[in-house]
C-alpha cells in the first residue's frame, strides 16, 4: 500500500482536497464562509464582498468594483483561474441587467 503526499486529480479525494485548500484561502483573506451554505464567501465591510462557488466555477459579488478587483487578484495569485467577465449564466440561470434601472433579473 502507498500513502500519497498530495492528492491527484482522478482520485475520489480529489475535490475535497481541492475545497479544503480554497478554504483554507479564504479563510486566511478573512472571509467568512455562510454557516447555511459552506460555498458562500463574505467579507462582512461597508460595502460586503460575497464570492459564490460552485464546483470549480467561482462569482464575485460587490457594490465597490475596486473590493471584487482585489479579490481577483488575490485569487489569480493563489490558483490558475481566467476571469470571465461579468457573468451572463451560471449553474442554469441566466443574468439580466439594466444598469440604467440598477435592475437585475434572474431566469
Amino acid at each position: 500500500m502507498c500513502f500519497l503526499k498530495k492528492s491527484l486529480c482522478g482520485f475520489k479525494q480529489s475535490p475535497r482536497q481541492w475545497y479544503k485548500r480554497f478554504d483554507s484561502f479564504m479563510i486566511k483573506a478573512r472571509y467568512n464562509r455562510c454557516e447555511y451554505d459552506s460555498c458562500v464567501y463574505f467579507k462582512q465591510s461597508d460595502d460586503p464582498t460575497y464570492l459564490l462557488l460552485y464546483v470549480d466555477d467561482m462569482m464575485i459579488a460587490a457594490k465597490n468594483k475596486t473590493h471584487a478587483q482585489k479579490l481577483k487578484t488575490q485569487l489569480k495569485k493563489e490558483f490558475d483561474m481566467k476571469d470571465l467577465g461579468e457573468a451572463k449564466k451560471i449553474i442554469g440561470m441566466e443574468i439580466t441587467r439594466d444598469r440604467g434601472l440598477d435592475r437585475l433579473w434572474l431566469s
